[in-house]
């Protein structure tokens, strides 16, 4: 049979933009959970603690403990100009790569200073645009960061958050990313406890989170989509809690499309993940064939964007769209402080 050659504009539904979530709920687990059975088709409409309802005994929860970085700083250039630029990645120990803008004031060569301890050198450009740069500092450059960066928040956020800490998941261990794995913000260490108490094991893999999670797919055909790369670990303790739960017949339920990448990257096609660690170009559509991930919890995500499809290979792309649909009937809250929907 052959394969369905899927246009960006099938995962496209229709978003009222005051549904764009502005600002997180108080407690982080009051926010609401729409939960679809992909066996009995049912849809349930519940608040995200109800989550313990749908675990069971046995599960593998499996959760990306990424740290977002204060990423989003302000430079001065020699002559007073001023640029803006967001980490992407770390290459070395002095060398990122960043986002700058403009660009056109980050030419080769050019040096700017951020504060009285940090500054930078652009020292090539990639061609995708983003600028190399080497920092010079004085002291601690992660303590630095903390004094004089800012969370690089999504586009579509316009408030500004009055605590960042509200952009970590409570289980936030190991910098890296420049976008929070929003699926996970939903947690208390309260909830994160019951559901350990009802036999239910978390288990931590690491995906940082890059920009290219927000970058819009250009190409008309999906398959043309050139997929970002990702940093990504599993240790060896996480892949034998997951490998002997499969072995056993006991579900792996994914927190947020960022733990599906890392796992579905770390399996081989006989269905075992491998302890280890590089960087996953992985773009995942339907109809493809899960090989690790049973269930997901995740947040509603921009039309036509990689993380729908990702969502769609799970519930098929017709049902993806009338789940949206119903959340957007329902005034679900969408993206990053938005509601949550599980997939069982």
């Amino acid at each position: 049979m052959e394969e369905v050659r899927y246009k960006k504009s099938d995962f496209y539904y229709d978003l009222p933009p005051e549904l764009i979530a502005q600002t997180p709920v108080e407690p982080r687990d009051s926010s609401r959970l729409l939960v679809y059975n992909r066996r009995t088709q049912e849809t349930e409409h519940r608040i995200f603690r109800d989550v313990c309802n749908y675990l069971r005994t046995g599960d593998v929860l499996v959760v990306n403990n990424t740290k977002v970085l204060p990423a989003r700083m302000f430079a001065r250039t020699a002559n007073g100009g001023v640029v803006e630029i967001l980490l992407l990645k770390r290459l070395d120990k002095d060398k990122w790569e960043v986002l700058c803008k403009p660009g056109k004031k980050c030419a080769v060569g050019k040096s700017f200073k951020i504060s009285d301890k940090l500054s930078f050198t652009v020292e090539s450009i990639t061609d995708s645009g983003e600028r190399i740069v080497r920092f010079d500092y004085c002291g601690v450059f992660e303590n630095i960061l903390e004094e004089v960066g800012s969370m690089p928040l999504p586009p579509y956020i316009k408030e500004k958050l009055a605590d960042k800490n509200r952009y970590q998941t409570v289980y936030a261990k190991t910098d890296g990313s420049a976008a929070a794995p929003t699926a996970g913000l939903h947690f208390t260490p309260e909830l994160m406890q019951k559901i350990r108490s009802a036999g239910v094991e978390i288990v931590e893999v690491l995906l940082h989170v890059g920009l290219g999670t927000f970058r819009p797919v250009k190409e008309d055909i999906i398959t043309d989509h050139k997929m970002h790369g990702e940093y990504y670990e599993v240790s060896a303790r996480a892949a034998e809690t997951i490998n002997r739960a499969k072995s056993e017949g006991r579900r792996v339920i994914a927190v947020g499309t960022t733990s599906v990448r890392t796992l579905e990257s770390a399996t081989g096609d006989d269905g075992i993940i491998k302890a280890g660690s590089g960087e996953t170009h992985i773009f995942i559509y339907p109809p493809y064939k899960f090989k690790c991930v049973d269930a997901l919890i995740t947040n509603f995500h921009l039309p036509e964007s990689t993380l729908v499809m990702l969502v769609a290979a799970l519930t098929g792309r017709e049902k993806i769209l009338e789940l949206y649909n119903t959340a957007v009937r329902e005034r679900y809250r969408f993206f990053s402080f938005g509601d949550a929907m599980m997939v069982l």
